[in-house]
């Protein structure tokens, strides 16, 4: 290795060697250089050489003295990245070239045979698919750091009653931790898809070269082993040209981030002063430049926003490749961005909103008075008369409307009718029916598998930390 640790200019020359005469006008320079986002997946393309560098001295392709020369400068790369002392170069084009040159000006010669038996084509594969799994890792931590969050407050409120909705409509009583117990699971199956995705994409396509493999004798298992592959891609073709992952990194995204956007539209409905059923912390919220009272949940509307650009970057990326013939394009280049984005979208968000989560208060009482109100409990009413008067449950939901218009006339709840005013619709009712006319009743009472009572929700909250969150 020589000692000059400094980086002269680039010249500007092109790149591709001999079969240019002149370099590129200033616009398809711009036009074609990726280095500008690609420089994110340098420690990913170290390795990914280093990997490259040991096989081929294993396999006796180059020495081993020059791999040991190649390894220890791209180790004085590396550092030199993370101490913010390298300078990228548009003229160079990519993260590759920019330090395969700075490793040549390192080291000299022996940088050149550091390219031998691949391509830019399966290295950007390989360095991209190690980028995608690093991302879905530490999106995996985030998610679970959210249902963390979602898990604490659905133990606390595994008995708080509210409203639930169909169609924004008072439906059923239901329990405020039951209710956050459904975006648990949501966000579990978000993670099922992240490692679903992460299994397929676990393949390297490092060896295929150019597109048609290699007649030098290398070990594509040996670097694929190296990196943490499963195994080398089978086909070179499909290695180099395979956006797959990319694809499904983006379509899990889309999902989580639809999820998020959901959630974040309840907290923003529940801020408002009609409902009123939380109280968000000056930590998330932000105020009016005009209204001095206002404390808008801008965070969650954020999150909600957000949606609409990972969905954006999925439907982008598919529309680039869907007339893409074998194998490898430029076209392939728009690739990068969407998923560098989406991943630091996605981050941000899940920890806003796990932070917002934190950060709340519920009006219980609110919540609970609310629960009571657009005769909830009319379908308990139902229940019962199917159950203790045997009724056919048609029969039993048209004595039920009938009450509840009975109850509109009058101006009050189910729970303020008499006996006797219930059986001038249905003679056999009895006193009994009070006990599941009140909300609180009711959700007790809803002890199917999957359903809202406060005993259910706290059972749920125990196996959802230990599917979830406990290590093992």
């Amino acid at each position: 290795m020589t000692d000059d640790k400094t980086q002269p200019p680039v010249e500007t020359s092109t790149i591709w060697g001999g079969r240019f005469s002149t370099g590129p006008d200033k616009i398809m320079e711009a036009i074609n250089a990726s280095i500008d986002f690609d420089q994110r997946m340098y420690a990913q393309d170290i390795s990914a050489s280093m990997a490259h560098a040991k096989m081929l001295a294993d396999k006796e392709i180059i020495s081993a003295a020059d791999a040991d020369t190649i390894l220890s400068g791209l180790e004085t790369i590396r550092d030199e990245i993370e101490r913010g002392d390298f300078k990228f170069s548009r003229v160079l084009e990519d993260i590759h070239m920019n330090i395969e040159n700075r490793l040549s000006t390192l080291i000299g010669d022996a940088a050149g045979r550091l390219h031998t038996a691949r391509s830019r084509n399966d290295q950007v594969a390989t360095d991209f698919r190690l980028w995608v799994r690093d991302a879905l890792d530490y999106l995996d931590g985030n998610m679970k750091d959210l249902q963390a969050a979602l898990l604490q407050q659905a133990h606390t409120h595994s008995g708080s009653v509210m409203p639930g909705f169909t169609h924004m409509q008072t439906a059923q009583p239901v329990t405020l931790g039951h209710h956050l117990m459904a975006y648990v699971e949501m966000i579990g199956r978000d993670r099922g898809r992240a490692a679903d995705c992460r299994a397929r994409l676990n393949e390297s396509p490092l060896g295929a070269a150019a597109l048609a493999g290699t007649s030098f004798p290398i070990d594509r298992e040996a670097t694929a082993s190296a990196l943490g592959f499963c195994s080398p891609m089978a086909n070179s073709m499909d290695a180099v040209s395979d956006r797959d992952f990319a694809l499904e990194f983006l379509a899990f995204a889309s999902i989580l981030a639809v999820h998020l956007s959901r959630l974040a539209e309840e907290y923003v409905i529940w801020s408002s002063q009609q409902f009123a059923y939380v109280k968000l912390g000056d930590a998330y919220t932000t105020g009016s430049s005009i209204m001095p009272q206002k404390k808008n949940p801008d965070a969650a509307e954020l999150i909600r926003g957000k949606a609409g650009r990972v969905i954006g970057a999925l439907n982008a990326l598919l529309i680039v490749l869907k007339g893409m013939p074998m194998t490898y394009g430029k076209d392939m280049q728009e690739d990068k961005e969407p998923c560098f984005e989406v991943a630091d979208t996605l981050q941000l968000c899940l920890v806003a909103m796990a932070g917002m989560l934190t950060d709340t208060t519920f009006d219980v009482e609110r919540m609970s008075t609310d629960a009571g109100k657009g005769f909830s409990t009319a379908t308990d009413l139902a229940d019962w008369l199917v159950r203790v008067l045997g009724l056919p449950f048609r029969r039993a939901h048209h004595v039920t409307g009938a009450i509840v218009k009975l109850a509109e006339d009058k101006g009050c709840g189910l729970e303020d009718l008499t006996v006797e005013d219930m059986r001038t619709v249905e003679a056999g009712i009895t006193a009994e029916v009070f006990a599941v006319l009140g909300a609180d009743n009711s959700v007790a009472s809803r002890v199917s598998l999957g359903g809202t009572a406060p005993a259910n929700v706290r059972q749920a909250v125990a196996a959802a930390h230990k599917r979830f969150l406990d290590d093992g």
